[in-house]
């Protein structure tokens, strides 16, 4: 899976408003959350119908409604993650920051 790396930090994509999810509503595509040339459509703030198209020329037959607020949140190389989402709302879990529990 091709990733953009900067100082020892992936890029991972996330849609942190409500409405459509990013990687969460093309949870078959695990490849969006990194996708290099996304996060520098981001980056650059392009606009979402741009982003659209090439995520719609790349991967045909998923949504990606969720481009209109997308973000890029930089974690350490090795960060284990996973994306929450709640009526499209995004956001992020790192194990290594959680307190679980014990029954």
């Amino acid at each position: 899976m091709n990733k953009l790396i900067r100082d020892g930090k992936v890029a991972v994509l996330i849609s942190p408003e409500y409405g459509a999810g990013w990687s969460t509503w093309n949870y078959d595509l695990p490849e969006i959350l990194f996708d290099p040339e996304v996060v520098k459509m981001v980056e650059d703030k392009t606009d979402s119908e741009t982003i659209q198209l090439y995520c719609d020329a790349k991967y045909p037959d998923h949504y990606f409604g969720g481009a209109d607020d997308l973000e890029v949140k930089w974690l350490a190389v090795g960060t284990e993650f996973k994306v929450n989402e709640y009526d499209g709302f995004e956001t992020l879990e790192i194990k290594d920051l959680e307190t679980w529990i014990v029954a």
